[in-house]
């Protein structure tokens, strides 16, 4: 893991290595280090996620997102979901609430989520 500060924000990058999410409780040790990081902001590659998150049916990325909502903490989704997103008319109009919103963001890369936080 990795801390960068972008604007204003504090970010812990989640290496694309590593345990990978398949319940909503491990969602607990990103938000543990971004605490005690200091960071407001977690930048988590989308290969660390379970493909069940993309599932909106499993309700994975619903409790991940809870957690990080509830711990007042930005979370952002890194990385390429357009296959998915084209497959699921749900998962398309999550993604697009997501997106309009500001806790909870699918970006592209690490330059898409600077241009988010910098605006």
């Amino acid at each position: 893991m990795q801390i960068i500060d972008i604007g204003e924000a504090k970010v812990l990058v989640a290496a694309s290595d590593g345990p990978v999410v398949t319940k909503g409780e491990d969602a607990l040790d990103f938000i543990g280090d971004a605490m005690g990081a200091g960071a407001d902001t977690v930048a988590i590659p989308v290969e660390r996620l379970a493909p069940a998150f993309l599932d909106l049916s499993s309700r994975l990325a619903g409790e991940v997102t809870q957690k990080f909502t509830n711990y007042r903490l930005r979370l952002a989704i890194v990385g390429d979901v357009s296959a998915t997103v084209a497959r699921s008319e749900s998962l398309a109009a999550y993604v697009a609430e997501c997106n309009r919103g500001r806790s909870i963001w699918f970006v592209e890369d690490i330059e898409a989520l600077r241009a988010r936080l910098t605006r």
